[in-house]
């Protein structure tokens, strides 16, 4: 096979979704160009209601991305300098650098080795007079055990937020994630499930001053223009932003159905090599499927010979959060947090997105068994 005729499968194909819905989408940006409603306005007032509807919470404050989501939401809990924040040790760095940039401590927790959300289990061994709050990661699209962690947070008086930043229209116990805790915050990443073309985010809450807290600090401290009550930042969605999402928002659950046939097709065409691990759902668990996960011993060998053969694949993450430089400070050992570490060099993901073909997942099965039969 010349590399003109190489097969070329990629990790997520986001001209393929757009090409679905141009029309759609095309139109929409067109709508706020003639209406010049780039900064909130109409668009972003409409996706704000139709996303908080879906998800089934009382408010949505949008802004300019997940990250500042998560910053936003501690500000208005109104972390403090030395409040000790509770946050898996497996997941993306905005989990833990905003507990930083809000002023507070950050408390890493170790992670399930099945699914590689927050260990519960593990929860109230760090919980201190200092400790304030815990923030759970629905990790590659699925919940983490969201139920028991509102236990833990109502036994010890803490508040949660629940980073959905992979889990759009996941559930818990036929539960949406985003509606258990006392904030939520969402990505809109071009790669989410429910993606912009650029960053985006938003803030649920079924709290009324919640609401208002977040949305005065994301404006400039203040509700009106020209009327800063507090000190606060500039985080908001654009229109063109907002009037995508709301075109997006009408597939998602298409898109979902779409994600999980293929996570069941992989499974199937997977189950039977024995050196790799699926991903496992847990049970009560609805899973949208951000990412398709597995784990083997010999992840770096095969991720390079599946790059070789064409086909996209990520590491999410290569390192957990307590061994990143970044949190070199904090004088982590591996044995402090075992499951993370010890994932950290065994995942993979597959590609997966709602227009990936039969062809191309049996394509991806068909690679991963032939490299461990000529490994074997």
């Amino acid at each position: 096979m010349n590399n003109l005729d190489k097969k070329h499968i990629p990790f997520v194909d986001l001209y393929s979704q757009y090409r679905g819905i141009k029309k759609e989408i095309d139109n929409e940006i067109f709508n706020v160009i003639e209406k010049s409603a780039f900064i909130r306005g109409e668009y972003v007032e409409k996706f704000e209601e139709e996303f908080s509807k879906k998800i089934g919470s009382k408010y949505c404050i949008s802004c300019a991305n997940g990250t500042d989501a998560i910053y936003i939401a501690m500000k208005a809990l109104g972390v403090q300098p030395d409040d000790e924040i509770i946050v898996p040790a497996h997941s993306w760095i905005s989990t833990s650098e905003t507990v930083t940039q809000a002023g507070g401590k950050i408390v890493f927790c170790d992670t399930n080795n099945y699914d590689f959300t927050i260990d519960v289990n593990e929860i109230e061994k760090k919980i201190t007079s200092k400790t304030v709050g815990i923030i759970p990661v629905h990790l590659y699209g699925q919940s983490a055990e969201i139920d028991k962690i509102i236990d833990i947070a109502k036994k010890n008086n803490l508040w949660v937020i629940e980073d959905c930043a992979q889990a759009h229209l996941a559930k818990n116990y036929g539960k949406n994630v985003g509606t258990f805790g006392d904030i939520s915050t969402f990505s809109f990443y071009p790669g989410k499930n429910l993606g912009a073309m650029g960053d985006a985010g938003a803030i649920l809450t079924n709290n009324e001053k919640l609401q208002e807290d977040c949305a005065k600090f994301a404006r400039h401290g203040g509700l009106k223009k020209g009327d800063h009550e507090i000190e606060g930042v500039n985080s908001r969605m654009d229109g063109i932003q907002a009037a995508i999402l709301s075109v997006k928002l009408k597939y998602l659950d298409k898109w979902t159905k779409k994600r999980q046939d293929v996570s069941t097709k992989y499974n199937e065409s997977l189950k039977s090599i024995k050196q790799i691990d699926l991903p496992i759902v847990r049970k009560n668990a609805e899973h949208v499927w951000h990412l398709y996960v597995i784990k083997t011993e010999m992840r770096d060998e095969l991720a390079l010979f599946l790059r070789e053969s064409g086909i996209q694949v990520g590491i999410n993450y290569p390192v957990a959060l307590p061994f990143l430089p970044a949190y070199k400070r904090l004088g982590h050992k591996p044995e402090d947090f075992p499951n993370a570490y010890s994932n950290q060099s065994k995942i993979l993901s597959l590609p997966i997105f709602p227009e990936l073909s039969d062809e191309d997942i049996h394509f991806v099965a068909d690679q991963i068994k032939l490299f461990f039969n000529k490994n074997d």
